[in-house]
């Protein structure tokens, strides 16, 4: 009597991703800026439009963003980028300010940024080509400390930056405890450092003015472990993969190959992977093998 094989049992949950999720991960949009154009109809999902984003899809589903076929998930890219002051971190400005994307490199894939920085702000901003990766990056909650270089109008003393040290409330607003070290006085300004974990609106330029000091130079100089360095204003560096992996806790992560970068050269025919050649190589010796003695030269005598 033959048995049936065992039956599958049935999935206990939705399969499949939420709809935003897909779409930021595409890097066509931020999850919430994904969940905004669900609500005024720009996404259409099997030919119908939807305005929920309660709705999960998976690789079978047909995806469509203002009637354009949506791009399968590109490799997790992030890359570092030097903000010069001048430019507003934005797609498209109502003023008709330039804007960081108009000071890319016209290679660089379609990109979000991780955060801002204003108008006359500068230094470290970190772009990605993966909207879940922005948000994830964006929240207090992976525990990234900012680091600014602030120069500040003044004569401040330890004893000026205690409350920014204990907390603030401006207007209502919660700012969390900063770490503040005062670095050096050059004439009428004085340059400090901070460290915070958060990066609300103006949060750095409003905690100062609250202490009585007005803020004329910011430069964000790391975010997380990622560090601006040697970066001139306007230049961009890809991290590579094996740093995104580590820092992030990604996997299969792949930088694309540089072709500018100089090529390995190829092993000879027959040579063993690891083997030695050329002028005063050694053969390899047999496993289990003993050592064979060296005889000693006697000293020669004139």
């Amino acid at each position: 009597m033959s048995q049936k094989p065992p039956q599958k049992a049935a999935p206990s949950g939705p399969q499949g991703d939420r709809i935003a999720k897909v779409i930021a991960r595409a890097g066509l949009a931020s999850r919430r800026e994904a969940e905004r154009m669900i609500e005024i109809g720009r996404v259409a999902v099997n030919g119908q439009v939807i305005t929920r984003a309660a709705l999960n899809v998976t690789e079978k589903d047909s995806i469509t963003v203002d009637g354009k076929p949506l791009d399968a998930p590109a490799p997790t890219r992030l890359w570092l980028y030097h903000k010069p002051t001048g430019l507003v971190t934005t797609t498209k400005d109502e003023q008709g300010r330039p804007t960081i994307f108009d000071d890319l490199p016209a290679d660089l894939p379609r990109v979000l940024s991780v955060g801002r920085l204003d108008l006359n702000s500068e230094g470290l901003l970190l772009l990605t080509n993966d909207g879940a990766i922005k948000r994830r990056l964006e929240l207090p909650s992976t525990g990234w400390l900012r680091r600014y270089r602030v120069r500040v109008n003044g004569r401040p003393t330890e004893a000026t930056f205690e409350p920014l040290r204990q907390g603030l409330s401006i207007d209502g607003e919660s700012f969390q405890p900063m770490v503040v070290t005062l670095d050096r006085q050059q004439g009428a300004n004085a340059w400090v450092t901070v460290a915070l974990r958060e990066g609300k609106n103006r949060e750095l330029r409003r905690a100062m003015e609250a202490v009585g000091l007005s803020v004329n130079r910011l430069i964000r100089i790391s975010y997380g472990p990622f560090q601006l360095g040697q970066l001139k204003p306007g230049e961009v560096q890809e991290v590579r993969g094996r740093v995104l992996r580590d820092q992030l806790g990604l996997e299969e992560v792949e930088t694309p190959p540089d072709p500018k970068a100089p090529k390995a050269p190829k092993a000879k025919a027959g040579t063993k992977p690891g083997a030695r050649s050329g002028p005063g190589s050694k053969p390899a010796s047999r496993p289990g093998a003993k050592p064979v003695p060296q005889r000693r030269r006697k000293p020669r005598r004139d």
